[in-house]
Parts: C-alpha cells; structure tokens; sequence
C-alpha cells in the first residue's frame, strides 16, 4: 500500500468501528498471520468491510474481499476503494455475462499468498432465514487448495447497520465472531461439505447468543 492508500484504509477501519461498534471475538482461533479465508454470513454492503476492519493491521493488510463486479465497478469512487484501499478480488456474479471463472480469478489471489473473505449464500440474505444454503463456489476453492484454512465468522446485527437499499449505515452495536477453522477432509462430498461449513458458521452463532 502507499502511504495514501495505507492512510485512508486507516480512516475507513475507524468510521467502520464507531459506526458499528464492532470488536473482533476470537472464539475459536486467534489472530495469528496465517493464510486463511474468512468466509461468513451476508446480510448487507458493510459486511466485508466490518471483518477488514476487525482484523489487526498484520493481517487486514494481507487479508482481500471478494467482492462483486457489477457493483463495485460502478462509479469512480467505489472502484477506487475496493480496488486500492480494500485490494478487492472482483468477481462476476452473472453467468451468462462472465468472461472469467470466478473460482480461477479467487485461486490466482490465493497463490500470491493473500488471504480472502468471502460469502458462500452468494447474495446478501434478506429473508427470515438465519442462514441460506451455500453455493458451491467455497468447496471448489478447498478442492483446489485443501492447505487453506477456512474460519468461519459470525456477524450480528449487520443487517440492520445498513438495511438493503439504504447507503448510510445506522449506528448500532455488532459483533465480529471468529469460529474454528475447517479444512476439507480426504474424499469429502460437495454436499457433506458444504453442510458442515454452514454448521459450523451456526455454531459461532449459537455459541454466542448463548453466553
């Protein structure tokens, strides 16, 4: 990063942090500066800025979004911030549309030894589910790179920070929880996978409404 670059990804974390109130929980793992991807629950635009911003300054600057094209793209200061200040890994959501295999754009960040947060629901969840099923784009990456540990992370109350449609967040306390890591097993099924990384995402969930 430059220095400019650097001082406004430290300004964003700050107003991340007051307008959220977020801290950062090491339930299962700590934050050690490892390779990892964060893969968590999605419920608005703020999501992956608020496990950026949670993370120490050690691993937020090695740590990259994956993020979508078609919104990102859109406006000269959205892809200043997501392509210099969040170093976003930028994928495109529609099919028919893509000229690129997202899982090969989201491997080649990886090899630079980067790690990445990512959402496996593929869309932000605004119905009453607390969860929606996964897509099978997190257990091609395993398949790929079974080295990767996968940890996943919880986030309450972000959903109504800043509610679908709405492009100022309202100040509300959350919390930012890290799970245990997982990795893919040897001759795990897509769909036993899959099931266990979204239990283990409703663990962290469970774990802390409990307390």
């Amino acid at each position: 990063m430059s220095v400019v670059t650097d001082a406004l990804g430290a300004a964003l974390t700050g107003f991340t942090r007051l307008v959220t109130g977020a801290q950062a929980r090491w339930i299962g793992c700590g934050p050690t500066a490892v390779q990892r991807i964060y893969f968590g629950n999605h419920s608005s635009h703020a999501d992956f800025a608020v496990i950026w911003a949670s993370l120490p300054y050690d691993l937020r600057v090695r740590t990259r979004p994956v993020a979508g094209a078609d919104y990102w793209e859109k406006g000269r200061l959205r892809r200043y911030v997501i392509n210099e200040v969040l170093r976003g890994v930028l994928i495109e959501r529609a099919g028919s549309a893509r000229t690129q295999d997202p899982i090969e754009i989201i491997l080649a960040a990886l090899e630079l030894g980067d790690s990445l947060i990512v959402f496996p629901e593929g869309t932000r969840n605004t119905t009453d589910e607390v969860l929606l099923p996964f897509k099978s784009g997190i257990y091609r990456v395993a398949c790929r790179r079974p080295d990767v540990k996968l940890v996943p992370v919880w986030m309450e109350n972000l959903g109504r920070v800043m509610p679908k449609g709405e492009i100022i967040p309202v100040p509300l306390l959350c919390s930012v929880n890290f799970g245990t890591p997982l990795q893919l097993r040897s001759g795990e099924e897509k769909t036993a996978f899959l099931d266990r990384a979204r239990q283990a995402l409703l663990d962290v969930a469970m774990s802390i409404r409990v307390q």
